[in-house]
């Protein structure tokens, strides 16, 4: 697997469901990594075909949804060689409900690429809660938790896939994407800008 040296903010497109999720929010994560870290980014976020060999170009990846998560042969495999080569993959459920379609679907497919225990709650105290910006909680809450979207639950874990001590698959059914998804210059109107966890991510993605 080949890394460019800047970060290229990369998301996977699949076959089934829906993967153009929340389109401001790449470029807000990228000006939130320009404003606060020296990590060289990409300035246009980068669609890359899960199936495609073009994947293990990126050491970062993207894929999100609401609908049917359901990998064709291709897809599997590039998905289960991508991430035990190195390559890290955040999961974002924007249906933010464990009992919907995407959140089911997806944790089938993990579990037939790498068995039913695989996906696994990170404790509150993993590094990628201090990976950058300290989150003494572990993660942060979305506003469509707290309004009682979804599920009408407020989801205090992710969960992961670890290969060789370290994440390679970020599980969230919190919402992040949406939560993320506004033109950046409206960060200032914000009390506290919601896009930091977003930071650490990457920078544990970057650096694991």
């Amino acid at each position: 697997m080949s890394f460019g040296r800047k970060f290229t903010f990369t998301r996977l497109s699949y076959h089934s469901g829906d993967w153009d999720t929340d389109q401001r929010m790449p470029a807000n994560i990228l000006n939130s990594l320009l404003e606060y870290t020296t990590i060289p980014i990409d300035t246009k976020e980068k669609v890359v075909a899960l199936s495609s060999p073009d994947v293990f170009n990126y050491p970062f990846c993207y894929l999100s949804g609401h609908k049917l998560v359901q990998f064709d042969e291709q897809e599997r495999a590039n998905f289960k060689k991508y991430v035990q080569n190195g390559g890290f993959v955040f999961v974002d459920d924007c249906n933010h409900d464990i009992d919907g379609l995407f959140a089911k679907s997806f944790e089938a497919q993990m579990t037939q690429l790498f068995g039913s225990n695989a996906l696994k709650k990170i404790p509150n105290n993993h590094p990628i809660y201090k990976a950058f910006f300290t989150f003494e909680k572990g993660p942060p809450n979305t506003s469509f938790e707290l309004n009682g979207w979804g599920d009408d639950l407020v989801h205090d874990y992710l969960k992961s896939i670890e290969i060789n001590g370290r994440i390679a698959v970020l599980y969230s059914n919190k919402d992040y994407g949406c939560e993320w998804d506004y033109d950046f210059r409206n960060k200032r109107f914000l009390a506290e800008d919601n896009t930091k966890f977003g930071v650490n991510i990457v920078v544990y993605a970057m650096s694991s």
